[in-house]
């Protein structure tokens, strides 16, 4: 991707992103707060001295709300890209699963649901690598079902003929 297409809000909130996180920033941070402190006897701790250093990390800290929340919106966009890729490169994961992201609260709890009871149908299975998506795994939990059923039903129809005979 080229980085020419970037706007220079962009540009600028990549770089101060990058530079906020950086060690650099913490020790300039450290920096000002240590000359604040050590400038509070030259200004008789006086209130104007503790409202320069109020002001200053609260105007600071808002800006930095909005900075992390556009690198963290960025950040989650490219995971689910990256993570939609995976899904439609594997030929046994589900795509109903691709771009989940947008669905409600209640859509995902839906969903939530319905990988816990896969990962209870996993424990039931001998081998976690036979269940590849939710269907997968209710169709093999059903055919173990009705496999077994039929094996029991064999087993008391021929307890049954030892009786009768």
């Amino acid at each position: 991707m080229a980085n020419s297409d970037k706007s220079i809000f962009e540009k600028f909130s990549d770089w101060a992103t990058k530079f906020t996180g950086s060690s650099y920033a913490f020790i300039g941070a450290t920096l000002i707060v240590v000359a604040w402190a050590v400038s509070g006897p030259v200004f008789d701790y006086s209130e104007t001295w503790q409202l320069v250093i109020n002001t200053g990390t609260t105007i600071i800290t808002f800006l930095m709300v909005f900075l992390i929340q556009k690198a963290q919106n960025k950040d989650s966009k490219a995971i689910q890209i990256k993570l939609n890729e995976l899904i439609a490169a594997h030929e046994k994961a589900s795509n109903r699963i691709v771009d989940i992201e947008d669905l409600t609260e209640k859509e995902l709890d839906q969903l939530h649901h319905y990988y816990e009871q896969l990962a209870r149908l996993a424990k039931e299975d001998a081998d976690i690598h036979t269940s590849h998506s939710i269907d997968a795994a209710q169709r093999n939990q059903d055919y173990k079902h009705e496999f077994f059923k039929r094996k029991h039903e064999e087993w008391l129809q021929k307890k049954e003929q030892k009786k009768e005979s």
